[in-house]
């Protein structure tokens, strides 16, 4: 049996900026509106830190206005809200963004939820869930939306498809499930309790991976020709022991990649796969919302 089709997340999130960056060429050409995008990071965790530069890098090369807050890992819940606050009141910002996790002593809860709904970019809000479980306008978290595009994209009309989506949080499951519904697949959510997951599993045409668990979807649970997104990132120990011993790594997924390849019609790599879209997606989400909140309609 012929190897699986690699679905190339990297040069599909490269046409989507570039699609992006035009639009917003022509909103400042015709519209006199430049998209602004804030990001606001509290404490110094290090992949926070690599994730939002390079946030900032690609918003500005997308032609939108970008502003970063830097907060010490000391801010107040109350000081973290009231910035929340500002750029909710903010005519250039059409996108807030808060960088999760946060130190300890904040609670994410309030924070998401006192951001404006309209420049909620990362789509956490519980209006922008209801808003998605409704089938009303809004905006979607960014990296389910990246996975439907790159699904539309392999298959085109997903009508009457079965689809399993293994794991249910907030961020990733529930809203990439609500898509596939949108979309008239027939949708499973699977998650730590389903029983005899393995099953469930090999029923899918469209199997995502979002468990957060390591290589855990191996190539026997995945029906032959399916669609396989592997949401998942985890950092291993190299295979060669000495490589190990010195210290060096490696990046896999939630499936098993070298068995599910042998299995699948389509597989996301992990990395190169879903992660590119992540950021693309936002620079979408940031657009749409500009148009929205100038009265234009969305493209």
């Amino acid at each position: 049996m012929a190897q699986a089709n690699i679905i190339d997340g990297k040069a599909f999130a490269g046409g989507l900026r570039v699609r992006v960056a035009q639009d917003v060429a022509d909103l400042k050409a015709n519209h006199g509106l430049q998209p602004g995008l804030a990001v606001v990071l509290v404490g110094e965790d290090p992949a926070s830190q690599i994730y939002v530069k390079s946030k900032g890098e690609q918003t500005e090369a997308a032609g939108m206005l970008s502003r970063t807050y830097r907060l010490p890992a000391t801010t107040s819940q109350i000081e973290l809200l009231k910035l929340v606050s500002h750029l909710n009141a903010d005519t250039d910002i059409h996108g807030v963004l808060v960088q999760l996790p946060l130190p300890a002593h904040l609670d994410s809860a309030p924070v998401i939820a006192a951001i404006d709904p309209d420049k909620d970019v990362d789509g956490l809000t519980v209006t922008n869930a209801g808003r998605l479980a409704s089938g009303l306008p809004g905006l979607v978290s960014c990296t389910p939306a990246g996975c439907m595009m790159l699904i539309r994209d392999v298959l085109g009309d997903v009508a009457g498809k079965t689809a399993v989506v293994v794991g249910r949080s907030n961020l990733m499951g529930k809203p990439m499930a609500q898509l596939l519904l949108a979309a008239d697949c027939t949708v499973t959510i699977a998650h730590s309790r389903t029983r005899d997951l393995p099953s469930v599993c090999r029923q899918a045409d469209i199997l995502v991976a979002a468990a957060g668990r390591a290589e855990m979807v191996r190539g026997d649970w995945i029906k032959p020709g399916a669609v396989v997104i592997d949401v998942g990132i985890t950092r291993l120990p190299a295979r060669d022991p000495d490589a190990a011993a010195a210290g060096k790594t490696r990046i896999v997924g939630d499936v098993a990649f070298d068995e599910a390849i042998a299995v699948a019609g389509w597989i996301t790599p992990v990395p190169g796969g879903v992660g590119p879209m992540t950021i693309a997606c936002l620079l979408n989400n940031t657009l749409i919302a500009a148009r929205r909140l100038s009265g234009l309609a969305p493209r």
